[in-house]
């Protein structure tokens, strides 16, 4: 559905998108995963039409989305991080009014059932939640009946119950046979509902597969987080039982241990710890996620 060939986006002298490769099969969740200023919506927007790349090619359903903007634009559905409508304008009248941008529009009334606001169709936008305008603009990305959908952060600043359900939704639109490009910087968000993943920084791609390989491909194990009260050589760290990678990301007193039993490792520097006059602030133990691999690849957490 999408080929992306070193893909380039700079704003003066900022270097946003920085050659990246990808594509996305049919009937696929792809998720970009990155903080941000990571690039995510620099290139959304340019598989989209709405910027012009610098350098690399893209294809959409196999079309230019520059050159073939009105063949692309009857394909495709977007979700915007942010989404502008009339205060006074009813969910039903959106609703309608978007409709009539498109050859084979979905029947309204369906729409709005499947995305859960028919009691609200004749609410003034400016009155629903938070939770209702990220339907709505779900289900307006939804009219054309695109094969190929795009929801750029569609979850940010929701809170965990309605970010659950709009989750349901969007694995409802996979089911339904579309493809669907989704930016996150929720790592759960990418674990649960993408089928391949991108791992994105600083407008490179440093690494492309489905999760469950990523995580795979970093070991078996837990992944120990502590904080100490005075800084601990890491060399120390390393040669402590069980502990079989070290990183040190911020620089301050927070470490990152990894190894096949997260207890083991925690025993072990709690001890030293002590013997050194030194103080646990913090640990959790948890299993390796995708955070891990953003972590090994890119150096850094992503919520830096």
């Amino acid at each position: 559905m999408v080929e992306v060939h070193e893909l380039r986006k700079s704003y003066g002298k900022l270097e946003a998108v920085r050659g990246i490769s990808f594509s996305i099969p049919e009937r696929a969740i792809f998720g970009l995963l990155g903080p941000n200023g990571a690039g995510k919506t620099s290139t959304i927007e340019m598989l989209e039409g709405l910027r012009v790349p610098d350098g690399g090619t893209v294809r959409v359903c196999g079309l230019r989305p520059i050159e073939d903007a009105m063949q692309v634009r009857q394909l495709l559905g977007a979700q915007l991080q942010t989404t502008s409508l009339p205060d006074k304008i009813r969910v039903r009248e959106a609703f309608d009014l978007f409709a009539g941008f498109y050859a084979n529009p979905a029947p309204v009334d369906e729409l709005l059932d499947w995305v859960g606001l028919r009691h609200k169709s004749a609410t003034f936008f400016q009155y629903l939640s938070g939770g209702e305008k990220q339907r709505v603009a779900l289900g307006l990305a939804l009219v054309g009946n695109p094969k190929m959908l795009f929801l750029d952060e569609p979850t940010t600043g929701l809170d965990a119950k309605i970010r659950r359900e709009l989750h349901e939704l969007i694995l409802r639109v996979r089911d339904q046979g579309k493809s669907i490009l989704l930016s996150t910087h929720y790592i759960e968000e990418a674990e649960r509902l993408c089928d391949q993943v991108a791992i994105m920084d600083q407008g490179q791609i440093h690494a492309v597969g489905a999760p469950r390989q990523l995580i795979q491909d970093q070991g078996a194990g837990d992944r120990l987080e502590v904080s100490l009260r005075d800084p601990i050589d890491l060399d120390v760290l390393r040669g402590l039982a069980g502990v079989e990678e070290v990183q040190h990301p911020d620089g301050d007193g927070t470490y990152f241990l990894r190894g096949r039993s997260g207890g083991k490792m925690l025993a072990s520097l709690a001890v030293y710890a002590d013997h050194q006059g030194n103080e646990l602030l913090e640990a959790r133990i948890a299993h390796t996620s995708l955070e891990d691999v953003y972590l090994k690849m890119t150096g850094r957490r992503i919520g830096q």
